[in-house]
């Protein structure tokens, strides 16, 4: 009977006085003692309070059941669809909200839905993968932004490409820990388009030796990743190189003289489709035949195929010796042998710098111990 009698005086009153009435109406509800009151009724009444036509009523009634567990699911759901500053009290805090709920209002509600559900105290890898689908700049920035979400590896990659363009994205992508290497390989191309892409960069530098330069400087970054990331970071990163056209013979003999054998290995498996044992077993110990059938087998020709071959058997011969960067050794006997070799593979440019930078590295190095030896 008390629930009729406020029914009725809901149909005159003000509308603060209706208001303060939501309010006090659903804390009775979620109450340790709520039942004391006709819970069914006070159900109905708190649905009929979803249509009233002022957003203060609506908002007291949101505001008074946004922490509560008990509060009814079909009142929280429309409360999370109604105005955003409705919305946002149960969506942010709503414990009755279940990850499936999280995940369709996200993929169904509006970006200022999809804001307050990445700026909740935990949000799940179910929820952040849904707003990473589909989300805009500000709300996968929120997202990024929340220590509590759950951002999983696919997560992070999606992100990367689908927002990576964008420098504020891109920005708080690179600075986690937990990035994956194919999802920061994907981060260093976007630099590189962004420095392709500069009017000032282009006729100070050129657009052609611009080009170079950022494409030299994106395989230096993957080579740089191949050699702190673990295993499994590598497959995706070699993967991710291939897909895009980065996994060229100049980025694998630069990976091969800077000691990336793990790296090296991986592409080549990923090339040949080849067992990785066996691929580690012909690298460690296979003769100079079996080197260039397998190195043949991933796409490389004839004369890369037998330069890759030397290329092994002098990283073997440093690596017993104890060398760990056999970058000199390879590059130099490398360059001598295309000098002579007709280079249509892009080896040729490589090699040479790789061979300039060891030397200056060994003459710094030399000045370095004469002057200690001088002191």
């Amino acid at each position: 009977m008390i629930i009729q009698a406020f029914l009725r005086w809901v149909e005159t009153a003000k509308a603060t006085d209706r208001a303060r009435a939501a309010s006090a109406l659903a804390r009775a509800y979620c109450a340790k003692d709520g039942d004391r009151i006709d819970r069914h009724a006070a159900d109905m009444a708190m649905t009929f309070l979803l249509d009233d036509p002022s957003p203060k009523v609506r908002l007291a009634l949101a505001e008074a059941l946004a922490a509560a567990p008990e509060a009814p699911r079909s009142i929280i759901l429309s409360l999370a669809q109604d105005q955003p500053e409705i919305a946002f009290a149960v969506a942010t805090r709503s414990p009755v909200l279940s990850d499936d709920d999280l995940i369709d209002l996200a993929a169904r509600g509006t970006a200022e839905l999809r804001a307050f559900i990445a700026s909740r105290r935990l949000v799940s890898r179910g929820v952040a993968a849904a707003i990473g689908e589909v989300g805009g700049v500000p709300e996968v920035m929120i997202l990024l932004e929340n220590t509590a979400a759950d951002l999983s590896r696919r997560t992070l990659k999606r992100l990367a490409d689908r927002l990576g363009d964008v420098c504020s994205i891109r920005n708080l992508l690179l600075e986690r820990e937990d990035l994956p290497a194919d999802a920061r390989q994907v981060l260093v191309e976007q630099v590189g388009a962004a420095l392709n892409g500069t009017a000032f960069l282009q006729a100070v530098i050129g657009a052609e030796r611009l080009q170079r330069v950022a494409r030299q400087a994106c395989e230096t970054a993957a080579i740089d990743m191949a050699g702190m990331v673990e295993d499994a970071d590598i497959r995706g990163l070699v993967e991710e190189l291939r897909v895009t056209g980065r996994l060229t013979p100049a980025l694998l003999v630069n990976a091969l003289c800077h000691g990336r054998i793990d790296f090296f290995a991986t592409a080549i498996e990923d090339l040949t489709r080849v067992g990785g044992k066996r691929v580690r077993s012909i690298l460690s110990d296979g003769r100079t035949q079996a080197l260039q059938a397998l190195f043949e087998k991933g796409g490389l020709g004839r004369d890369v195929s037998t330069l890759f071959a030397e290329a092994i058997l002098i990283w073997r011969r440093e690596r017993r010796q104890g060398s760990h960067i056999p970058a000199a050794s390879i590059a130099s006997v490398l360059v001598q042998r295309l000098r002579h070799t007709a280079d249509s593979s892009g080896l040729s440019e490589c090699v040479e710098k790789l061979a300039i930078a060891e030397q200056r590295r060994f003459a710094r190095d030399y000045a370095n111990v004469a002057a200690r030896q001088a002191a």
